[in-house]
């Protein structure tokens, strides 16, 4: 008895004592149903794949157009959908336990964790506004205070639930929870980070993982004999090898158009005059035509000396090798996750595809590529930012810089000692 108590109150479980998930139900409209009844599940499958992929990119498509605005709160949608995807496997596997506030909790650090990340891309790249606004200028200034009370008090809330026998189970979700805002949260914060960079990095990342998945796909579909990983039977070889070098092409042609028009390549910037965000500027080197070298091995098979691309093209080239090489793991660990669960999708939002995560698995892993490559190799000292910084500081701090600036650049030779007076 003794012993059953204390492993009540472990709450030890292994893999095979985890609930069964009820499968999801088929959302396949009833008219996509009619008109492909005669067809095998194969050929059915693909065909639902390809007209709602098609559907998707359309939609896609639009938004682009309306402007950035909008891509950022589609980024927005799709997080909190994935987030809702992934904790609700965890409600349904342990909806037996009952656990008191679980769903209330999560939902609350959701909030905590946008409200700080938010707040923080206002405070960085609406500067200019915010002082305009007396009553945002309290909550950016004491921004980071106010999001860790928020945190603080959904800790003690969660810490105020515990239930004598479920701690570990508790905390397990306690876990959870937080590893699914670490996936979710910050890696669509990076997104947007990156839409602000020009919504070039933002495109070309996410259509050549979109790329990607749909050219595996086909070459694995009609050409796939050798599998890849077990924990994505249905991956093979001829599908990895074939996404990737349709993938890298992809990228390459695709960014050659981008890189010719401003609205693609100039970074964000929201106007407080106009209330807009803007996308006007001076093209910056990488998207400025130049011509380069053919190496001597490909001069006797192009028959080119010389050829005239943008810079940028090469860098989409490490891009689309990442979304194809190393992506897919997004997709494999995916994968693994479900089959841990022994769920076929994370939901079944999208008829043929499965939940929204099982659509933006690998982007978010490609999301933190791009950031850390942006930094790394791509952004330099940006004067609009820190001017938009230096506008918030009081009157005798602006005075402060510039007379430090001032002296510097007299030093330096820069500026003549007679304008010291």
């Amino acid at each position: 008895a003794d012993l059953e108590e204390r492993l009540g109150e472990l709450d030890l479980r292994s893999d095979s004592d985890v609930p069964d998930v009820p499968p999801p139900t088929d959302s396949t409209p009833e008219i996509l149903k009619r008109a492909l009844s005669g067809l095998s599940a194969r050929w059915k499958n693909w065909w639902i794949r390809g007209i709602l992929t098609l559907a998707m990119i359309s939609v896609f498509f639009l938004i682009i157009y309306l402007g950035s605005f909008m891509l950022m709160l589609l980024v927005l949608s799709i997080q909190v959908k994935c987030y809702h995807e992934i904790i609700t496997i965890g409600y349904r596997v342990y909806h037996s336990y009952d656990l008191p506030w679980f769903r209330s909790l999560s939902w609350y650090f959701l909030l905590c964790v946008n409200y700080f990340f938010y707040g923080e891309t206002v405070a960085d790249y609406f500067a200019t506004f915010v002082q305009r606004r007396e009553q945002l200028q309290f909550l950016i200034r004491y921004h980071r205070f106010i999001s860790f009370a928020l945190y603080l008090t959904g800790f003690c809330m969660f810490v105020l639930s515990l239930v004598k026998k479920h701690y570990r189970l508790q905390f397990y979700m306690f876990a959870w929870t937080h590893v699914t805002l670490l996936i979710t949260v910050t890696q669509s914060h990076l997104v947007i980070q990156n839409l602000f960079e020009g919504m070039i990095w933002f495109l070309v990342p996410i259509s050549s993982v979109i790329c990607n998945d749909i050219t595996a796909y086909i070459f694995g579909f009609f050409f796939g004999r050798t599998p890849l990983i077990k924990l994505s039977p249905k991956k093979t070889w001829e599908g990895f090898i074939g996404g990737f070098f349709s993938t890298v092409v992809f990228g390459f042609i695709f960014s050659y158009f981008l890189a010719q028009h401003q609205y693609f390549v100039c970074p964000v910037e929201y106007n407080s005059e106009t209330n807009r965000f803007v996308t006007e500027c001076e093209p910056s080197e990488l998207f400025q035509m130049k011509k380069y070298s053919v190496p001597p091995l490909l001069q006797a098979v192009l028959g080119w000396e010389t050829v005239n691309m943008y810079p940028f093209q090469m860098h989409s080239i490490a891009l689309s090798t990442f979304a194809s090489l190393i992506g897919p793991f997004g997709g494999f660990f995916a994968s693994g996750f479900k089959r841990a669960f022994k769920i076929k999708d994370f939901a079944d939002t999208i008829p043929g595809h499965g939940g929204i995560m099982d659509r933006f698995d690998c982007q978010y892993l490609m999301a933190t590529f791009v950031h850390v490559y942006i930094t790394s190799f791509i952004r330099g000292p940006n004067p609009s930012k820190l001017l938009k910084q230096l506008l918030i500081l009081q009157p005798e701090q602006q005075l402060s810089v510039y007379k430090t600036l001032k002296s510097y650049l007299i030093e330096k030779g820069i500026l003549q000692p007679s304008l010291r007076g």
